[in-house]
């Protein structure tokens, strides 16, 4: 038996990447998974590969931001599966600049991806949640970062928007104990995806809705950094998922309101 037989989970964000690494971890240890990604591809890929193991997923495509998605996101699980028990707020990106080369576009962007979208998410999800109540406790991760927590030059639009995200799971901590639900964030260090391992020196981008987002770390600063952690590397997306799962299991019931950092001891 899993671990988490009998859950069902939506992550967003989860086609690649750490999402994707939560998502086929959820899914391994029996849940049930509702994957999301901005492009069809990943994530009908994620889910066939959770099928192709045994596991249940279905997909639900689309952007954490456009106008109904939240609601929709929430009756995908429980119309597919019959209910709803973990929530992941995962998806998101970085679109850097000092503050004054930043633009409106950009500030507004990221706070709507990584604080706003998930307010939507959750708010969407309380109705079903204290109208269906459970004897075991349904767990809600967000994904914050250390950029969050001590900040980080150039990113004052995300670093803003991830310290956001840790005072809205402590204040859902608050408001949704009394129904049994714990809500915890995880700040990540550095691990390695598709936005860290380009160079930032070339010319990698992600196109998100037609925007031309460039991705990637200086050589330099990035093996300074790894140097700067005390395990001496950079983490892996399936350790990084690995912070979320402890999260959701029933070992940590009584653990609520807290922000676990993931980055190799770095704080």
């Amino acid at each position: 038996m899993g671990k988490l037989d009998t859950r069902t989970a939506i992550v967003t964000g989860s086609g690649r990447g750490i999402g994707r690494a939560i998502a086929m971890k959820f899914a391994a240890e029996g849940a049930s998974v509702v994957v999301n990604d901005l492009d069809p591809g990943p994530a009908k890929e994620t889910v066939e590969e959770i099928v192709a193991a045994g596991g249940k997923a279905v997909a639900s495509i689309g952007s954490v931001t456009e106008e109904g998605f939240a609601d929709r996101f929430v009756a995908t699980a429980v119309d597919t599966f019959g209910g709803l028990d973990i929530i992941v707020n995962n998806a998101g990106f970085t679109w850097d600049n000092v503050i004054q080369k930043m633009t409106d576009e950009q500030w507004d962007t990221i706070l709507d991806l990584h604080l706003k979208a998930p307010f939507q998410i959750l708010r969407a999800a309380q109705p079903y949640i204290k109208a269906n109540p459970t004897d075991y406790h349904r767990k809600v991760v967000n994904i914050s970062s250390n950029a969050g927590v001590v900040g980080n030059a150039g990113q004052s639009n995300y670093a803003a928007a991830k310290a956001g995200i840790i005072g809205l799971t402590k204040t859902l901590a608050r408001e949704w104990g009394r129904y049994r639900v714990n809500v915890n964030a995880v700040a990540y260090g550095l691990i390695n995806t598709r936005l860290t391992e380009a160079s930032a020196d070339g010319n990698a981008t992600i196109d998100v809705e037609g925007r031309e987002i460039k991705v990637g770390v200086n050589p330099q600063l990035l093996a300074a950094a790894e140097r700067s952690i005390p395990l001496g590397r950079a983490g892996r997306p399936d350790e990084a998922a690995g912070a979320v799962f402890a999260l959701c299991l029933p070992e940590t019931d009584y653990v609520s309101g807290q922000c676990l950092v993931c980055d190799g001891g770095s704080r």
